[in-house]
């Protein structure tokens, strides 16, 4: 595997060089390179650094991360510190908004963090005006054929957890890597860890029964119905918003142009990473099971519109009418429609574009779809001319 320099590695160099101080807080899902790009600054920074972590079997307290700052301090004005998994630490957000206010100036600090519903929080409670957010998002296409040399095939079956990528020749341990180092992990060190939940065995249920539904709307009632364990729909609403939380899914509702209509429509689950469907589905049936492929084809496109457009996406259906993506960019409004492959009827997005005229209809197919998953940013992709159906 061929070492790859990240975007969002480039992004936080340039932010760190800059005289300019706030907290750098990158945030995005486990195996995806966060620790290794933070790895590549410190070993290229001109001056004295310090990187640990809070990822321990017993998290550290307040004190250890005091003492940290003060190790870091102790190398020198300028000095470069690294905290990872920096949410594992009670009242994190206190103590850094504390020692940050004694002295803006003393110190660069870069915290990582995996748990996103936890670093908002702190976030959102104690740090505002301190700090500029970075996501570091799964890997791309383009990463995945710079650094593993994978296909478009290959990216749809085994998705973008490059620590994973040199196990596909053996698919059962591919599958048991996906399983018990990454998905593992996430559902019960960064989310039950972190978070009361009375049922969790009824989690990982919803968690297993949402990756066998990519791309497809499905009610809430009916995801109940298959749980083998009492619970409730709020229960269940809940629990997808926890896996949202965690970089796992995306969930979309309908679009209504009501936002309290949004909010009760039955919702659309994307996973934000095909690895996680074919950690229990077979990823090679999608060389032969036309219906899979495209829902396999359908959740990477939506995943990829989640996590790099800075717009609302939802979907639409009106009685037969469908439209797989509804984008909200820049005061435009892009109907989405995804083709896998074989011929499929535009009635959807004619009926979107007639309700709505000032809509922009987009389709995405096997011709463009390489553009898109490429893309670290895809808010230029779309044309800005009104009623072309194209992708750039």
């Amino acid at each position: 595997m061929k070492i790859i320099t990240r975007h969002f590695t480039r992004q936080l160099r340039r932010r760190l060089a800059e005289e300019l101080n706030f907290l750098q807080i990158v945030i995005g899902p486990r195996q995806v390179g966060k620790t290794t790009g933070l790895n590549q600054i410190v070993e290229n920074w001109s001056g004295p650094s310090l990187m640990v972590t809070a990822d321990e079997l017993a998290a550290p307290g307040r004190e250890w991360l005091a003492l940290q700052w003060h190790r870091a301090k102790q190398k020198g004005r300028g000095s470069l510190l690294v905290i990872d998994e920096v949410q594992k630490i009670p009242d994190w957000s206190q103590t850094i908004k504390y020692l940050f206010d004694q002295d803006r100036r003393a110190l660069k600090v870069v915290l990582l963090g995996s748990a996103s519903l936890s670093l908002r929080q702190g976030m959102q409670e104690s740090l505002a005006g301190r700090y500029e957010r970075i996501d570091a998002h799964h890997w791309n296409l383009a990463e995945c054929r710079e650094s593993l040399g994978w296909s478009l095939d290959e990216y749809l079956k085994f998705g973008g957890y490059p620590a994973a990528g040199e196990l596909v020749g053996d698919l059962e341990r591919w599958q048991n890597f996906i399983r018990n180092s990454i998905i593992e992990p996430i559902l019960f060190k960064d989310i039950l860890g972190l978070t009361s939940i009375n049922k969790p065995a009824l989690f990982r249920q919803t968690f297993e029964l949402a990756m066998a539904y990519p791309a497809q709307e499905i009610s809430l009632q009916k995801i109940l119905g298959q749980l083998q364990g009492r619970g409730n729909v709020s229960t269940i609403k809940h629990y997808l918003e926890l896996l949202e939380g965690a970089f796992l899914l995306k969930i979309l509702y309908k679009y209504t142009g009501s936002q309290i209509r949004m909010r009760t429509s039955s919702p659309k689950i994307i996973p934000l990473n095909n690895a996680l469907i074919h950690g229990f589905h077979n990823p090679l049936d999608i060389d032969v099971d036309y219906d899979w492929r495209g829902r396999v084809f359908e959740a990477a496109v939506g995943a990829s519109l989640a996590a790099r457009s800075s717009g609302k996406l939802y979907y639409w259906r009106d009685g037969k009418f469908e439209v797989d993506f509804i984008l909200e960019l820049d005061n435009k409004l892009y109907a989405i429609e995804v083709k896998s492959g074989r011929r499929r009827h535009m009635n959807g997005l004619a009926a979107f574009v007639q309700r709505y005229p000032q809509s922009i209809p987009v389709i995405i197919d096997s011709d463009n779809i390489s553009l898109l998953l490429q893309a670290e940013n895809i808010n230029n992709l779309f044309t800005k001319k009104r009623g072309q159906a194209t992708l750039l």
